[in-house]
C-alpha cells in the first residue's frame, strides 16, 4: 500500500534564520486533500561527552518555552553548509570547553515527526581534553558530570526529560556495553 502524501501547493507562513513554518495542501493516498502545517529545521547535533573517569558531561539550561531548567547533553543547530561532525566539535567546545580525540556516530533521531523535519545527529565523544568554553553571549548554562548509570536513574526519576538526551544516553549505554 502506498501511503505517500503528495504536495499540491506550499506556502511559507513564517521564517527566520533557524526555522520556517510551512502550510502545504496535500493529496492523500485515498485521493482526498488535506493541509499539513510543519516546521522546517536545519538539523542539529547532540554530543554524549564521556570523561576519562567514565562520567558524562551534562548541562543545566533554562528553556524558555517551558519556563524551566532542563538537564541536557551538549547540542546545537547545524549552520548552512556546515559538516555535521564539525558542528558537534564546535558545539562541544563552545558549550563545555572540551575537545575530543575520538568521535563515534551513534545514530540519528527525528524528535518531532508530526510537525517538523528536524533530524538530530548523535555522537559519542571520548578522549576529552578540558579547555575554556566559548559560549555565545546569549547562552547561559551550567555544566556538571554524572556517571552514565546515574544518568539512567535520573531518566527513571524524571530528572532528565529532554527526549534527545534520553535517546542519546540509551544509545551511548548500548554502544559502550558492546564496545567497552
Amino acid at each position: 500500500m502506498d501511503l505517500t502524501e503528495h504536495c499540491i501547493s506550499s506556502n511559507t507562513i513564517a521564517a527566520d534564520g533557524l526555522f520556517s513554518v510551512k502550510r502545504d495542501l496535500v493529496r492523500l493516498p485515498n485521493g482526498n486533500t488535506s493541509h499539513r502545517d510543519y516546521v522546517m529545521h536545519l538539523g542539529a547535533v547532540l554530543i554524549v561527552p564521556i570523561l576519562p573517569n567514565g562520567n558524562v558531561v551534562l548541562e543545566r539550561q533554562f528553556r524558555y518555552p517551558l519556563r524551566q531548567v532542563f538537564i541536557e547533553l551538549p547540542a546545537g543547530k547545524i549552520d548552512a553548509n556546515e559538516e555535521v561532525l564539525a558542528t558537534g566539535q564546535h558545539e562541544l567546545l563552545e558549550e563545555t570547553g572540551y575537545t575530543a580525540k575520538d568521535w563515534v556516530k551513534l545514530g540519528i533521531q527525528h524528535p518531532c515527526i508530526g510537525y517538523s523535519n528536524e533530524v538530530i545527529h548523535i555522537y559519542l565523544a571520548t578522549g576529552l581534553i578540558a579547555g575554556a568554553h566559548q559560549r555565545d553571549e546569549d547562552e547561559v548554562l551550567e555544566t556538571f558530570e554524572v556517571s552514565l548509570a546515574d544518568c539512567l536513574i535520573m531518566i527513571q526519576h524524571a530528572e532528565i526529560t529532554d527526549s534527545k538526551t534520553i535517546v542519546a544516553l540509551f544509545l551511548a549505554e548500548k554502544y559502550l556495553q558492546q564496545h567497552g
